[in-house]
């Protein structure tokens, strides 16, 4: 599996108290020694991780964890890490065993159903353990399912094997980027700009995805720079279904298409794959209400090096700075989503977020949302202020419709 497609992979977390067999377990999932196991409680440090193909489903990625009753400081850090892990994770497994089984794993169980995360409890060292039918009891009642496991001896892990891919089919969402609303024969351009920021040797990965959805469904496509795209519009016999273009010269391509030809970025696609549209289109409503000094939080989800024109660093601050009129307090936190920056946010700025699953966008979100933050991201803000977001949407009927009720002036 490309390591850029781990976006695209279900992932699978697995958790519990320490020394209950939590890295013998992923060994045996995975078929090789990638965890460190001992009979030394605390041995795994920070969250470890594997690609792998559990079929029928297909390629899924699994995450081992510290023990998350670690002690001591250096402990405390451990458990933090772990935890980190839940807001990408499609799927829990806690891992326990019946004579370890305490309020501990109650208390975990409790707040992985508050929060409606999938938990699956796998029973461990079944070729040593006495069964415990009160405590089965009481998972039945919590709804919940288990399986008894012995990576020891390997009895049912290839049942444990099925079981995760049984149960991450109920959880993982649709992978269709456009092809919902491409034909077979339709003409899809696509216009990628070649500037600073493109990659020496070949397309960033949204380009290439939607590229290859496209082929898929054996649509005709045309890839062009922007500076040939009106060319390219005169030259085809047929007129496009739709041009995607990068954010950055959305405006210029809303002025080049006819209206009569649908438009849309490569970031508000995604943003439907992985995110929540709706939610971002909502978050515009804010920037009427910005004054001089008020913080934005823009939100990338990974770390690289900045170039002059870098989109999050430079131009989205500058496009924002002028089309609201203030001058505007904008922090950059690439990577992992600090929260404790967020409390005195007025915006959360999230990119593309191509290289993260689906979960962690809407856990992202979710942050937001629960200190009353409005949330938008790169491609819908970037549509709004160069006045094209009513035409870069309208493929999305839905969404258009959302759009309407929230802005209804701009019908």
């Amino acid at each position: 599996m490309k390591k850029e497609l781990l976006s695209m992979a279900p992932h699978i977390g697995i958790f519990g108290k320490r020394n209950v067999g939590k890295s013998s377990l992923i060994n045996s999932l995975t078929g090789q020694k990638i965890a460190i196991v001992s009979d030394i409680p605390g041995t795994t440090t920070d969250p470890i991780g594997k690609r792998m193909e559990i079929l029928p489903l297909g390629p899924v990625y699994i995450v081992d964890t510290a023990g998350i009753d670690d002690e001591g400081e250096l402990g405390k850090e451990r458990v933090k890490k772990s935890l980190e892990v839940l807001g990408k994770t499609d799927l829990i497994i806690l891992v326990t065993t019946y004579s370890t089984f305490n309020d501990f794993d109650r208390d975990f169980i409790g707040r992985m159903k508050k929060k409606r995360e999938n938990i699956f409890v796998v029973f461990s060292k079944m070729d040593i353990e006495k069964r415990d039918e009160n405590l089965l009891n009481w998972i039945k009642n919590e709804k919940l399912e288990y399986l008894e496991v012995s990576s020891k001896t390997g009895e049912n892990i290839l049942k444990l094997r099925e079981k995760i891919a049984s149960l991450l089919k109920e959880v993982i969402t649709s992978d269709i980027i456009l092809k919902d609303k491409i034909d077979k024969n339709d003409i899809v351009v696509q216009v990628i700009p070649i500037d600073s920021a493109a990659p020496k040797g070949r397309i960033i990965l949204p380009q290439e995805q939607v590229l290859r959805e496209m082929l898929d469904v054996n649509s005709i496509s045309v890839v062009v720079q922007h500076s040939e795209l009106e060319e390219s519009l005169k030259i085809l016999k047929r007129k496009p279904k739709l041009v995607i273009t990068d954010s950055q010269v959305v405006d210029y391509v809303a002025k080049v298409v006819p209206d009569d030809i649908f438009i849309t970025t490569y970031s508000i696609v995604f943003s439907r794959l992985k995110g929540d549209l709706k939610e971002y289109i909502r978050g515009l409503k804010v920037l009427k209400e910005l004054k001089d000094g008020d913080k934005i939080f823009i939100a990338e989800a990974c770390t690289h090096h900045p170039q002059p024109d870098d989109i999050g660093r430079y131009k989205i601050p500058k496009w924002i700075e002028g089309y609201t009129g203030k001058k505007l307090n904008f922090v950059m936190n690439p990577g992992v989503m600090i929260h404790q920056n967020l409390e005195d946010s007025k915006l959360v700025i999230m990119c593309g977020s191509c290289m993260i699953n689906r979960k962690e966008v809407l856990s992202r979100i979710e942050k937001a949302k629960d200190k009353n933050i409005p949330v938008t991201n790169y491609g819908v803000i970037i549509s709004h202020i160069h006045n094209a977001l009513k035409r870069t949407i309208k493929i999305f009927d839905d969404v258009y419709e959302e759009y309407i009720k929230i802005f209804p002036e701009l019908k």
